[in-house]
């Protein structure tokens, strides 16, 4: 890229960091937004990475409202809030999610290395409105099918983020072997060899195989919690991604074949081939001289200071 290629596509495009404060929101809120739809972002080619064009800031703070809209529309709340929105009991609302009811957006550990899911406020508002809701938020008793369901343990809201999660991925997908990769963050690595034998996709699918969105390091605790939120556990939903991944892997060998060592005869044939040397000038007599002393003269022993 030109130095004024690059200059001209800088200014018509910015950084994430950027062009969250200039749409006034906090990087987590831009990255809720993008992960939404609300923000269309672009592949950076000058660094890797994404960026956002300068016409979508433009057309986002040009809507209504702006910047309260788009603050309400990626606005979180916890259990405690996510009740008073809904204007019932936070024993409740739990419930209510771990039916499935309300899906969680996102999700951190404290620092009890406990789950903190969270959930759009705005989607809550509208499940509360909802007339065909009024039964679930104001009967004294839930429907004895549902107590059953929480009695025998049913937690959707892991099932629920991923599938969320797995959303947000897909949009950002720019081609068939990142799609892959998206289906496959959500299996665990055994099911994915099973599905892809060959050792060269499967270590290129694993190069679009993106990980949990949280902070923890490598192999901590808290990154174990997260690796298992993030992997599918459910016969079903791992059947589904399962299938989805096969047809996921067709479209990426059409689009484009895995990298893969050449073969040694093919190397060999493509060496080109050796030059024959010319003849070469006489040296003059200081060079032959320089070369005979630097023949006889003791070699140094060099170290170095590691």
């Amino acid at each position: 890229m030109s130095a004024e290629t690059f200059t001209k596509s800088h200014h018509l495009s910015c950084t994430p960091s950027r062009a969250a404060r200039e749409l006034r929101l906090k990087r987590s809120e831009f990255d809720l937004a993008v992960g939404l739809g609300h923000i269309r972002t672009l592949p950076d080619e000058g660094g890797g990475g994404r960026c956002v064009a300068r016409s979508e800031i433009d057309r986002v703070r040009s809507s209504d409202r702006f910047p309260d809209s788009l603050r309400e529309r990626v606005k979180t709340v916890g259990t405690k809030e996510g009740a008073a929105v809904m204007d019932v009991p936070a024993g409740r609302f739990t419930r209510l999610a771990r039916l499935g009811l309300v899906a969680p957006a996102k999700f951190y550990l404290n620092r009890y290395r406990t789950v903190v899911w969270l959930y759009l406020a705005d989607e809550l508002r509208q499940f509360a409105a909802d007339e065909k809701n009024v039964p679930l938020l104001k009967a004294r008793r839930m429907p004895e099918e549902m107590r059953d369901q929480l009695d025998a343990g049913l937690d959707l809201r892991p099932r629920n983020w991923r599938g969320r999660y797995l959303g947000f991925l897909r949009r950002q997908a720019e081609d068939p072997w990142e799609f892959a990769g998206a289906v496959a963050a959500f299996l665990d690595p055994l099911q994915i060899a099973e599905l892809v034998r060959d050792p060269y996709e499967r270590a290129h699918l694993n190069r679009f195989r993106p990980g949990p969105p949280t902070h923890g390091t490598p192999g901590s605790p808290a990154a174990q919690i997260a690796e298992t939120i993030m992997t599918a556990d459910a016969a079903d939903e791992i059947g589904w991604l399962r299938a989805d991944l096969v047809v996921a892997m067709e479209a990426a060998r059409e689009y484009r074949p895995a990298p893969r060592p050449a073969p040694k005869q093919a190397r060999v044939a493509a060496l080109p081939a050796t030059p024959v040397p010319e003849e070469p000038e006489p040296l003059s007599r200081g060079v032959r001289g320089w070369l005979r002393r630097r023949s006889h003269r003791t070699p140094e022993l060099r170290t170095t200071g590691l």
